[in-house]
């Protein structure tokens, strides 16, 4: 495996890193007095950290080789989850902190769930996931019984929390990600994962557990989807069956733009962190023209998707020329 496979800061995150600079450079000449301003900057940082969290969760099944469409479907069910829990117990903080771990071992089961599918029953991974998630909706809207589920203003105040005017939930992606970093960049599961994700025949004649190395891929990613459904509760005070549907095609679109390489073996987990920053600035600064609708939003995402894989691509193959010339 090439050293700059894991890599903490690749080329691509240079260029994402001169991307978002050049992006701040703009919003800075064209609408500085409403865009750089604490509470959009505040804003900005506690509306990506959701799909931020899935898109890291994305990421690490897509570095196996593999995807998780599931995973908003599996924020709301273990946001839904942590809902009832708070709404049925009246023990202030104990119920928060039984709500939150209910919500993280729901993730967890949906993520293993999902991973077994893939790798023990060999299910592709898109179909894999495309049942999942409508099981995983199915289930929020038995418990939610198709209604919304309220937190009851109890679980506001993860949301509302700063420390040192830096929004807690954005603080919370940061650690999530310099975590996640540090596990695919510096030990053995990480290089397990990309040598999975570029040859899992090869990997097994290696002695990998690929079987046990893909399964813990896909239960990161639950994991990571709880915690985006706990913020996502915190945050709009309420849970939903279909909430943030969306955020699917964010989320895929993230970790192309950060580096991923779809087919696997290849990206860091950082590029994804900056993909999501510069998404979510964009996102803001296009809210600042009122002209430009939001029904334009889906279609700019596909087309900076298809935009980024075609880079990639081109990139890709001069990179095998120049390997394949030496």
């Amino acid at each position: 495996m090439k050293k700059g496979m894991t890599l903490p800061f690749d080329e691509n995150s240079r260029r994402l890193i001169i991307i978002l600079v050049a992006l701040l450079f703009i919003t800075g000449i064209t609408k500085s007095s409403q865009f750089l301003n604490v509470g959009n900057v505040q804003s900005i940082g506690k509306q990506l950290t959701e799909y931020g969290l899935m898109s890291l969760g994305m990421g690490v099944c897509m570095l196996s080789g593999g995807i998780d469409l599931s995973t908003v479907y599996i924020a709301n069910l273990c946001g839904i989850s942590a809902g009832l829990i708070i709404q049925s117990n009246t023990s202030g903080v104990a119920g928060i902190v039984l709500a939150c771990v209910v919500a993280l071992i729901v993730g967890a089961l949906c993520g293993i769930f999902n991973g077994f599918l893939v790798s023990f029953l060999n299910i592709p991974p898109m179909l894999a996931t495309l049942g999942s998630y409508e099981l995983y909706m199915g289930i929020s809207i038995v418990l939610s019984k198709g209604s919304t589920v309220s937190a009851n203003g109890q679980f506001n105040i993860l949301s509302a929390m700063t420390i040192f005017g830096i929004p807690f939930p954005f603080i919370l992606f940061l650690l999530c990600t310099i975590i996640l970093t540090l596990i695919m960049s510096k030990t053995s599961f990480g290089n397990k994962v990309y040598l999975v994700g570029t040859n899992a025949k090869s990997s097994k004649f290696a002695g990998i557990n690929v079987k046990k190395t893909t399964l813990c891929c896909y239960m990161i990613s639950g994991i990571l989807s709880a915690i985006a459904g706990l913020v996502s509760l915190s945050r709009l005070n309420s849970a939903k069956a279909d909430f943030g549907t969306s955020y699917t095609m964010q989320t895929i679109l993230v970790a192309v733009l950060g580096g991923i390489n779809p087919d696997g073996g290849f990206g860091n987990i950082p590029g994804i962190a900056f993909a999501v920053i510069i998404l979510q600035t964009l996102s803001s600064y296009l809210n600042q023209f009122p002209a430009i609708s939001n029904y334009y939003r889906d279609m700019i995402w596909g087309v900076a998707l298809l935009a980024v894989l075609v880079f990639n691509i081109t990139i890709s193959k001069k990179r095998a020329k120049k390997a394949a010339s030496k």
